[in-house]
């Protein structure tokens, strides 16, 4: 305003100094030229070039042409009052609001007093000729326009807020080239002025063509500025950060459309995001009104077929403002733009939510939110690399004892709910550099980082396992959890892998001898063999085939002819020689080895049943199966393409099971052991009766066979509770309509006994020990006695009344592929 006042007053003193010069005694100016002149500058007002910043228009006029032309017919005290009069009635007649009318005329008529100063300081006289014209008026022209510019830029950029630095370099290009070509027709109407005032009146027309041409020219160059601005700012929104995206839209399309504020509303999201040219201002809920109050224009965010329709864009307008048919068809253009930039960008953060997803379900376990096993090799690994980390690092595995006790007797949401309490008992207890993790079932690992010394990981375990001391709470009852703990420190050698193995056979140390914890010793490593590292031994072992196969026969105890054979796993070592295979299982199941070893095994198997059913002996053989292998689904595929590859029916194989598979595990193995019986294959219980949950074991597997342990057999003839363990398991056995077969046969009282109990079957040294496949088939074609196919001779001589024990039945309990015995008779004695 202060600009404003400044302008008006002076214009007041300069037409002042005008009205004085002319009553001074000075040549009076002819009406004629009086009309002529108010009536060009009017003109040369209302023919303009109309420019919208933000809510205020502004226009580009040809008042400075109409003025300096003016300067070449009457004195300056003459043009300047003109000027003030023909810029009075072109404002009234357009009906401009006073405080606008006032500045303009008062512009308008310092302007005509700066050009008519500078006409005078070059000493140019209306009777000048023409050649004296072309300097002087070019100069007044020039200071008429920086004038001008000098006065009102400041103007439009405090009413607009924009800077008058942008708004001096806007389209200075098409303004110069204006000027320029206003100048040539200043200076042309000068020249044709000479031959007579008269002609004034021709100019008008003149000026108004020109006008014409000049405002075409910069509409075209408004569109075309317009255009490129939209190609620009379309391609500033091809971004996948929704943030970014919005940000982009905000600040672009203030500038793209002059408005004072751009408002985005996703509806879906509930998100409003408002802002100016600068930055966003806003960025929230949708509801928080906007302090901008005027006109609104708003167009809906939706794609070119409108069938998606994802929020609203509205420009806000200080005052009021309609925009042109381009500026809409810029607006929608825009919109639709903006609808496919917020889709793509919704898209990928869905892409990346759904990424992120999957990525944290394959590094975390679903029911506690621990980590895996995969997140804790992961990290194990980079722990173990970055060697020059502070501190030590150790493992630590947690296994849950009779944590299958719950799962049977509560059932399994019991069994969730209390590892779900004690993955976050650990998650608590542990130090935030601490990965825990869930391996599986009810065990659990923590990583401990950043120990002072490896004698710390002791007391950090404690301090873990005394989470656990207080019961918990399920369902209101109070249950008490045990569990026992194996730490192991980082290994220098064998990553995180040997890491593992370590703390595991610490575990079982620590369960084996009844503690709570136990540090890894490598002394007590049976997995060692006396500083023997398996890990690195097991695949050259597996790759150079030095495990090989030894079959102890089964033997019809009556007849002494050879039912069957066990496979069992030896491991010629280069340099240690035979090792045991109780010393190495546990190690290959450990290693990742085992599916090899286990096809290794099973192909060994086969291929002496092959040879022995060629050679006239059609005897099954029995495989040992590690629990681990039950939990493989592809298992079953495997075993049954192993049986086609060497031509054996399914019924000749023999799959041993052990009691170590617990309740908790059978609902993962079930699945594989129907398959395999539904196939044909046949499937036994090892050792059985030395678990404690033998019953429930059998109410689940479908067996077809069970195998009494050799510590019943070896104290059945000094214990009467092993004796009643075999009578108790052989009565089951005759119930269930399932073979029984002995192991650890090595005399032949315990052979006779073991017959008169009902037992068909038997295994142990009294027949044979293990022997390799070509031997024990030399040992079938020779026979005991004379009788190929037999290994001892038999209880009784054919023909001869047997007297039986009331329980015993003749045919039943044999073991899977044997006939009935021949050549004996079977009296039952009468009860009393």
């Amino acid at each position: 305003m202060s600009l404003v006042g400044l302008v008006v007053v002076l214009a007041t003193v300069s037409a002042a100094v005008s009205v004085v010069d002319l009553n001074s005694g000075s040549p009076g100016t002819p009406l004629a030229i009086w009309v002529a002149l108010v009536s060009l500058v009017a003109v040369g007002f209302t023919v303009k070039v109309r420019i919208r910043v933000r809510a205020t228009n502004h226009n580009i006029a040809w008042t400075e042409t109409a003025i300096v032309i003016g300067l070449a017919v009457a004195p300056a005290s003459t043009v300047i009052l003109a000027t003030g009069c023909g810029i009075a009635l072109a404002m009234f007649l357009t009906r401009v609001a006073p405080i606008k009318a006032l500045f303009g005329v008062g512009k308008n008529m310092l302007v005509a007093a700066v050009a008519g100063l500078v006409l005078h300081l070059t000493g140019w006289r209306l009777a000048e000729d023409a050649g004296h014209t072309v300097l002087p008026f070019s100069l007044a022209y020039v200071a008429a326009v920086v004038l001008d510019e000098l006065v009102t830029l400041p103007v439009i950029s405090m009413a607009t807020g924009e800077r008058f630095r942008i708004l001096f370099k806007e389209d200075w290009g098409l303004r110069l080239a204006g000027a320029l070509a206003r100048l040539v027709v200043i200076i042309g109407t000068v020249f044709i002025l000479q031959a007579g005032s008269r002609f004034l009146l021709a100019v008008p027309p003149l000026v108004l063509s020109l006008h014409l041409l000049y405002s075409n020219r910069v509409k075209a160059r408004t569109e075309q500025q317009a255009w490129q601005r939209l190609a620009r700012t379309t391609d500033a929104l091809n971004v996948v950060d929704l943030d970014q995206v919005l940000t982009t839209a905000v600040t672009q399309a203030a500038e793209l459309f002059s408005a004072d504020e751009v408002e985005i509303e996703l509806r879906d999201a509930g998100r409003t995001v408002r802002g100016n040219g600068d930055a966003v201002r806003y960025d929230g809920p949708t509801g928080e009104p906007s302090t901008v109050d005027g006109t609104v224009v708003s167009v809906a965010l939706e794609g070119h077929d409108r069938s998606v329709d994802v929020g609203v864009l509205r420009l806000r307008f200080t005052g009021p403002v309609e925009l042109s048919e381009r500026e809409r068809y810029i607006l929608r253009t825009f919109a639709s733009a903006l609808c496919t930039a917020v889709r793509n960008a919704q898209a990928y953060a869905e892409l990346a939510r759904v990424a992120e997803e999957h990525a944290h379900a394959a590094t975390h376990d679903p029911l506690t939110g621990l980590a895996n096993r995969r997140q804790l090799l992961d990290e194990g690994t980079e722990q173990l690399t970055n060697r020059h980390a502070d501190g030590v690092s150790a493992l630590m595995l947690i296994d849950l004892n009779h944590f299958k006790e719950v799962n049977d007797t509560l059932g399994h949401g019991a069994g969730d709910r209390v590892l779900t309490q004690v993955a976050e008992r650990l998650r608590a207890a542990a130090r935030p550099d601490d990965l825990v993790a869930r391996l599986g079932g009810d065990e659990f690992a923590v990583l401990l980082r950043g120990l002072p010394a490896p004698a710390v990981a002791a007391h950090r375990a404690e301090a873990l396992l005394a989470a656990l001391h207080e019961p918990l709470d399920l369902d209101g009852m109070r249950i008490s959890v045990e569990a026992s703990g194996g730490i192991a420190v980082a290994p220098a050698s064998g990553g995180v892998t040997e890491l593992l193995r370590r703390a595991d056979v610490a575990m079982y140390q620590a369960k084996r001898a009844g503690l709570r914890i136990s540090t890894y010793s490598a002394t007590r490593d049976t997995a060692d063999l006396g500083q023997l590292t398996l890990n690195g031994e097991l695949p050259r072992a597996v790759a150079d085939h030095e495990f090989t196969v030894n079959f102890q026969p089964i033997v019809d105890l009556a007849t002494g002819e050879v039912t069957g054979a066990e496979a069992l796993a030896r491991w010629h070592h280069p340099t240690h020689g035979m090792i045991d295979p109780l010393r190495f299982l546990e190690a290959v199941e450990r290693s990742g080895l085992l599916p090899a070893f286990a096809e290794a095994i099973l192909d060994q198997a086969l291929i002496a049943a092959g040879t022995w059913r060629d050679a006239g002996f059609d005897l099954p053989v029995s495989v040992n199966v590690s629990p681990r292998s039950l939990l493989d689904a592809r298992f079953p595929g495997a075993v049954l393409a192993r049986l086609r590859a060497h031509d054996l029916p399914p019924d000749r194989l023999v799959l041993e099971l052990t009691e170590t598979l617990t309740l908790s595990q059978l609902d993962v193995v079930d699945q594989v052991l129907s398959r395999l019986r539904e196939s044909g294959v046949r499937l036994a219980l090892d050792d059985f009766g030395t678990g404690y949950s033998s019953l429930s074991l059998l109410s689940r597997i479908p067996v077809h066979e069970l195998k009494i342990d050799r510590s019943f057999v070896t104290a059945m003839e000094s214990s009467a509770e092993a004796a009643a363990v075999i009578r108790s398991t052989l009565d089951l056995g005759r119930s269930l309509d399932l073979a029984v077969v002995a192991e650890g046969v090595e005399s032949e009282p315990q052979r006779r006994a073991l017959w008169e109990l009902g037992c068909v079957a038997g295994q142990g040294h009294l027949f044979a020990r293990p022997l390799p496949a070509g031997t024990l088939l030399a040992a079938l074609q020779r026979g005991a006695g004379g009788r190929p196919g037999s290994l001892a001779a038999p209880l009784h001589d054919a023909g001869a009344v047997i007297r039986l024990p009331g329980r015993r039945q003749g045919g039943r309990g044999r073991p899977a592929g044997t006939p009935p015995t021949t050549g004996q008779t079977a009296e039952e004695p009468s009860r009393r």
